[in-house]
């Protein structure tokens, strides 16, 4: 028989090389390599766009909280002058367009028969609490025989409910002087700024633009306030004198100073300081001056008494 001859095996067709050649071609354009120095590029920048996006969060968040640093506003008024058994009145006075008044306050008039029932004091409070906590305080300047006119800034008390600002606090001590001269048509001449912590600052401020002023008293004004801000942490993060205004400068004032000035500080301790050891800012104040550092136990408040009342007759002397 003859023999069957086995299946011949088909032949493998390779591509030509060029065929191949085209075919990679085509895959590398399908599925690009991209190389590894642009993904560690494209990391960092998205790494990059985000701490910039965190930051300028930061900064916004610092822009709008920070006042909080310096003013502590409440606005619940637990006590009146009447608490103290002082006549009063509620005043109301910058009003808006809608006539709503801007700022709420209290008028006390002194006794008429008082001996500096000529003048008219505005109050201006510290940075914390509200007119509430300076019913104490309005007593003793009563007792003094003094008219009282004293408000709560924006922000505090019953007054316009709005985050406090150096140029606010201006803005509103302006409006009370206008307030008592053009309203109530008290002379500026029988006008006393009294203030306290960075109130004393603000009628610091105040008492040099207004030279017209019978005299300002100036119970521990705060000369570096800003430090509560600038020394605070997370202003390390941020550019914190672009992003605050506010500045309470207090050495050009001082030095502009012009009408009668009282400066009131309470010793640590119990002994008074020399006139060596005067503050700084006082040294550096124009115009009539007098100091009187208090030194703290239970003398003070007679001691303040005492002081206000022989400043305030030096003070109507030289008028007279």
């Amino acid at each position: 028989m003859p023999r069957k001859q086995p299946h011949a095996r088909p032949a493998t067709h390779r591509p030509s090389p060029a065929v191949e050649q085209a075919w990679q071609g085509r895959d590398a354009a399908e599925h690009p390599t991209v190389p590894v120095r642009w993904l560690l590029w494209a990391i960092g920048l998205v790494i990059v766009a985000a701490g910039v996006c965190a930051w300028a969060v930061l900064c916004l968040m610092f822009w709008q909280g920070s006042w909080q640093l310096l003013y502590h506003p409440s606005a619940a008024v637990t006590r009146t002058p009447a608490s103290a058994g002082l006549a009063y009145s509620d005043i109301g006075f910058a009003t808006t367009g809608t006539g709503m008044p801007r700022l709420k306050g209290w008028l006390i008039p002194a006794n008429p028969s008082s001996t500096f029932s000529r003048y008219t004091v505005l109050y201006l409070h510290d940075a914390t609490g509200n007119l509430g906590d300076t019913v104490g305080d309005l007593v003793r300047l009563h007792t003094a025989g003094l008219n009282i006119l004293a408000f709560d800034y924006r922000g505090y008390g019953q007054s316009q409910f709005i985050h406090p600002s150096e140029s606010r606090w201006r803005e509103d001590a302006d409006s009370a002087l206008e307030y008592l001269t053009g309203t109530r048509h008290i002379p500026a001449r029988s006008i006393l700024l009294v203030g306290k912590g960075l109130g004393a600052t603000l009628a610091l401020q105040i008492a040099a633009a207004h030279p017209g002023l019978a005299g300002v008293v100036l119970e521990e004004p705060r000369t570096s306030a800003m430090q509560a801000i600038f020394n605070d942490p997370r202003a390390r993060l941020v550019p914190a004198h672009v992003l605050v205004k506010d500045r309470w400068r207090v050495d050009a004032p001082a030095a502009s100073l012009r009408i009668p000035s009282l400066w009131i500080y309470l010793a640590q301790d119990q002994r008074a300081t020399s006139a060596a050891e005067a503050p700084d800012i006082f040294t550096q104040a124009s115009g009539p001056k007098s100091l009187l550092q208090i030194p703290s136990g239970d003398g003070t408040q007679s001691a303040y008494t005492d002081a206000l009342d022989g400043w305030l007759k030096t003070l109507q002397a030289a008028v007279n």
